[in-house]
């Protein structure tokens, strides 16, 4: 009796599934499905490339793609900048921080982009009188300046929630082992929390990098003339649908850039874990 119930105790692998299981054969049809669409795209690119269109518009095509990447960096990293006090505030104890934090992440996550932009170029902008009174007219008229504005406060909200998650992931261990050693909090914060959180909010940062150079295409909405903006230009003007496909590679080879670039420094900085 003792001899079978140890062996009812051991865990009896499941099952080898041979065969084609049904996910796999899923999986090869739509792998299928996305090689027979990019050998479609490349035939049609070959066969409807006009020379011509592309040496008229491959100089606006370059503007604009610095254009749309000065905006994301510039966006970026002033989000980056103001995410820090607006993640302390999440993690304050104060009542009256933490709900103004908590307002401001929910505002900007829980609203369009497209909508927030809208809101400071149209919106603020129908108050030309007021703005002219204190001097920052100039600046909202301008459509460059209030895109990188909108982009800054959307991307603030999601990169201090990025921060915050990062640096509560690490274990309440950690402060208590530095505290032990006589670190201050601020030392404990760089030297030991940092290092450990941005390995666990890289992957997020990147995501919200990539999200980014995607949804800036919205400025061309209020007459940025970036990538999107200029796509839109030549469209207009030749009414030729490979304009767009072009926008597209161009947006498929940056984010694959990104991702690749991400993977890479996450090997570097976790290269000690695989030994």
């Amino acid at each position: 009796m003792s001899a079978v119930s140890d062996a009812a105790a051991v865990d009896i692998p499941p099952p080898v599934e041979r065969g084609w299981p049904g996910r796999r054969i899923a999986g090869h049809v739509l792998v299928g499905v996305w090689v027979l669409l990019g050998l479609a795209l490349a035939v049609y690119l070959f066969t409807a490339w006009n020379p011509e269109l592309f040496d008229r518009w491959k100089g606006p095509y370059l503007s604009g793609l610095g254009i749309t990447l000065l905006l994301v960096a510039i966006s970026t990293v002033l989000g980056a900048i103001l995410s820090i006090p607006i993640a302390y505030g999440r993690m304050s104890r104060n009542r009256v921080l933490s709900a103004i934090a908590y307002a401001y992440v929910y505002f900007f996550r829980g609203t369009p982009l497209l909508a927030q932009t809208f809101l400071i170029y149209y919106g603020l902008g129908s108050f030309r009188p007021q703005l002219e009174m204190v001097g920052l007219w100039t600046f909202f008229r301008e459509a460059w300046y209030c895109a990188i504005l909108a982009f800054t406060l959307n991307t603030a909200a999601y990169q201090a929630e990025i921060l915050r998650g990062a640096i509560e992931s690490v274990g309440r261990g950690q402060w208590e082992g530095a505290s032990s050693l006589g670190l201050s909090k601020w030392q404990t914060l760089r030297m030991v929390i940092m290092p450990q959180a941005l390995i666990v909010a890289l992957r997020p940062y990147g995501n919200e990098l990539i999200l980014m150079i995607k949804g800036s295409a919205i400025v061309a909405i209020i007459t940025v003339y970036d990538l999107m903006g200029v796509t839109r230009l030549a469209y207009s003007r030749s009414f030729d649908f490979q304009t767009y496909i072009w926008a597209a590679i161009i947006y498929l080879a940056i984010v694959e850039l990104l991702r690749n670039v991400v993977e890479l420094i996450e090997r570097r900085l976790t290269r000690h874990l695989r030994r």
